[in-house]
């Protein structure tokens, strides 16, 4: 038995073949794209951030995630201060060009500040022109977007015939990164309940979806590296009907 309260394997296996029967067609992945802050306290301690997906959302209801979402036209259209670093670059590409893989890091901040209020970027840049509400909203407190402070953590496809799919990518960020107080989220749209930091050894209790217990793994295992941007980042794909890791 998984995590969850029912194996998902299972589920998944369950769900696929009834609607093979019924003669329903997958439906296609949406890319995007989730941000994993990670705040250090002084006693050595790891906390991240996450918050709870609202009673009503059809996806994922009343799991605690990290924010995220999918990502939108606009998300290749804005110049960062700062690209991504060669390596999160080089990683990033396989499956995808550049122009999308600078999307998908631009979509984890913007989804991070659209989600919680917390403004991750570079303070005092000259803001970008933009018709891009959201973008517009994020840059008036006078914050731009890098995105050399990310790194690329793990890869995940939703499960063939589910009525919502994504091809989400985890990115991982120090919270030093955050322009403002770190605990005021005041700002938040509402899409996610109770945000707050939560220490990463106490994470793994809350009620998380599959692969965010899989990701508290990663980043925990990164955290305890010299270096947590080195190694290779999992990908979760199903293919033939199996869930499988493979690697980036």
């Amino acid at each position: 038995m998984s995590r969850d309260e029912t194996d998902p394997k299972q589920a998944c296996h369950d769900e696929g073949r009834l609607r093979r029967a019924a003669g329903r067609k997958a439906v296609r992945p949406r890319d995007a794209a989730t941000l994993v802050l990670v705040r250090r306290d002084a006693d050595g301690r790891h906390r991240v951030l996450m918050g709870q997906r609202h009673a009503s959302h059809k996806f994922m209801p009343n799991k605690f995630v990290f924010p995220g979402g999918r990502v939108d036209p606009a998300d290749s259209r804005i110049e960062p201060v700062a690209g991504l670093r060669p390596a999160v670059m080089e990683k990033l590409c396989v499956g995808c060009p550049p122009t999308k893989a600078r999307a998908l890091a631009m979509a984890a901040i913007r989804e991070t500040f659209e989600e919680t209020g917390l403004l991750v970027g570079e303070a005092g840049a000259a803001p970008r022109r933009t018709r891009s509400e959201p973008w517009a909203k994020f840059m008036a407190n006078g914050v731009v977007p890098r995105l050399d402070i990310l790194d690329y953590v793990a890869r995940a496809v939703t499960p063939p015939y589910r009525d919502r799919r994504f091809d989400a990518r985890f990115f991982m960020a120090d919270a030093t990164h955050i322009q403002g107080d770190a605990h005021d989220t005041s700002g938040a749209s509402g899409e996610l309940l109770a945000i707050h930091w939560v220490p990463l050894d106490e994470a793994q209790a809350l009620d998380l979806p599959t692969i965010t217990h899989v990701v508290i793994d990663e980043v925990a295992r990164r955290l305890k590296q010299p270096d947590p941007s080195v190694g290779p980042v999992p990908f979760f794909i199903t293919r033939h009907g199996k869930r499988r890791e493979e690697a980036v």
